[in-house]
């Protein structure tokens, strides 16, 4: 399972996964786009500040506040997720006290790992065993702590990672692993979560579930009988033998190390309580302002070397007088965009690596020609304005892939946030041309390097495309990522008090999609159509 499969969705504020096969070419923005005579509507790109960050769709409730930066202005990684280290015999409520942190915490962005996810694949005759209920999966050694320990540090310090998937009925791991990416909070439980020092050091926050052995032992026939196909015997054989020792052995000594003991497990609220205000703190200490310090900076530097942009002949600067008039009909606006990304994307296609290639012509001459050195090409589109030139890029690369990335800024604080992604399975390996229509500050620009970067990317196979860039954005990126490339179609000296690009091409999103902007969009007029 990979993002490409998978789309991502805080479903109460934690982080989920669900399958979604419905292809990277089928929800183009441009299906959407309203007759060029149709009357313009309401732009929906950003929440407003009255509404709640909700989106309904049937019976489901989805949490759509994004995640805010969690890099800072030099593009580097400047605050890692706060990571919650629950520990607890079995059955002892660890992962409902970890649904009540995460319920109470109302943050987005948490993901909850389990422990029981990390467990070794067995041999032929551990799995013998196992089916005999004669396999002691509560010793230290049952578990993969150098894969667990691995993971756990890539997930806070922000990269992508891929979760085992366990199967118990199997004793296996599955073929498919889980993709999480992008933590301000992570929830780790398990019952030997305090048994590894490496493990202990990537923890900011020990807790310890304390509940009665009789109540586990209840709880364990339970889950096990119901959900993992195991017979009351077996299980009262495996707790004997195996559970209750390794607990008296392993877990409860651990209990010393713990930061809070929560004794009667998710039904104590007053420790939970607690433990939410502490969490609040320590993320509030942790915030950053990117798009302000990135606004602060006086660029007196001259424009940088890994900066291109298209020669500005008769046919380009025709292009843009076209756009860049208030009075261009939607219709010619899109018509002329389009001819102008077509141009931009070829021009950035000629900064791919190549490599020599000798081919026989139909007449019998060789040809020494060229050819693109590298194992595949990938699109990524900041949405939504950055999905207009997707077909540019598809027109001139047959086999391209795309991958989407929803930025939107938040009204209240103005900083950038991360609301979605989708990227292909090994965009890795891959030269990648991220796509955005204007880049003002760079804030947006940053964080979606960031995203790639933190996939694996190396930042010297990224080329940031976009039709029209501010000064400050093209200095901004720059300096945060100096390896990437920057091609655009033109550079403006000036941002607004609204970091809108001065001359600028206005609000290119809203003119291309026919969508009102600010203008006209008050709180008043917001409540009275709730």
């Amino acid at each position: 399972m990979s993002l490409l499969d998978c789309t991502g969705a805080r479903i109460s504020g934690c982080w989920s996964l669900r399958s979604d096969r419905s292809g990277s070419g089928e929800d183009s923005l441009d299906r959407l786009l309203p007759h060029a005579g149709a009357p313009r509507r309401k732009s929906a790109t950003s929440l407003s500040k009255t509404e709640p960050p909700l989106l309904r769709t049937g019976t489901r409730t989805i949490y759509t506040a994004g995640r805010p930066p969690w890099y800072d202005e030099h593009g580097a990684q400047s605050k890692e997720a706060f990571v919650i280290g629950l520990c607890g015999g079995s059955a002892s409520g660890k992962t409902t006290v970890a649904n009540k942190i995460i319920e109470a915490l109302d943050v987005p962005w948490v993901v909850l790992l389990s422990m029981d996810s990390f467990y070794k694949v067995l041999s032929p005759e551990e799995q013998l065993l196992a089916a005999q209920n004669d396999y002691n999966f509560d010793h230290p050694g049952a578990f993969d702590f150098e894969l667990l320990v691995a993971t756990l540090r890539k997930l806070k310090q922000g990269k992508s990672v891929k979760i085992p998937v366990y199967d118990f009925t199997t004793h296996g791991r599955q073929k498919d692993w889980k993709n999480v990416y992008g933590a301000s909070v992570i929830i780790f439980e398990g019952i030997m979560s305090f048994a590894d020092k490496e493990l202990l050091q990537l923890l900011d926050m020990k807790i310890f579930v304390d509940t009665d052995s009789d109540i586990r032992l209840v709880r364990r026939l339970r889950r096990d009988i119901t959900e993992r196909g195991r017979d009351i015997e077996g299980v009262i054989k495996q707790y004997n033998k195996f559970v209750k020792p390794a607990f008296e052995q392993y877990i409860e000594p651990t209990m010393r190390l713990a930061d809070i003991v929560v004794p009667r497990g998710g039904g104590n609220m007053v420790a939970i309580d607690l433990i939410v205000q502490h969490v609040h703190s320590q993320l509030e200490e942790r915030e950053l302002s990117v798009r302000a310090l990135l606004a602060s900076v006086q660029q007196t530097q001259p424009l940088p070397q890994t900066l291109s942009v298209l020669e500005s002949s008769p046919q380009v600067r025709g292009l843009h007088t076209i756009i860049r008039n208030r009075e261009t009909s939607r219709d010619e606006f899109i018509f002329y965009s389009k001819r102008l990304m077509r141009l931009l994307i070829e021009h950035a296609l000629t900064f791919l690596p190549s490599q020599p290639c000798v081919v026989q012509t139909p007449q019998g001459p060789d040809y020494d020609g060229r050819s693109y050195k590298g194992k595949g090409i990938t699109g990524v589109s900041i949405l939504r304005a950055g999905e207009t030139m997707e077909p540019a890029l598809r027109a001139v690369c047959k086999d391209v892939r795309i991958g989407k990335i929803l930025i939107q800024t938040n009204m209240d604080s103005g900083e950038p946030e991360l609301h979605y992604l989708r990227l292909p399975k090994d965009i890795s390996e891959d030269h990648v041309i991220l796509m955005d229509s204007t880049v003002s500050t760079g804030a947006a620009a940053m964080m979606a390097v960031r995203v790639l970067l933190d996939h694996e990317v190396q930042e010297e196979k990224i080329m940031l495309v976009s039709l029209l860039m501010a000064e400050l954005g093209v200095h901004s990126v720059a300096y945060a990522f100096p390896k990437v490339k920057i091609i655009t179609t033109a550079v403006d000296k000036d941002l607004d008090e609204s970091f809108h690009v001065i001359p600028g091409i206005g609000d290119f999103g809203d003119r291309y999609f026919g969508t009102d902007g600010s203008v006209g969009w008050s709180d008043e007029e917001n409540q009275e159509q709730l």
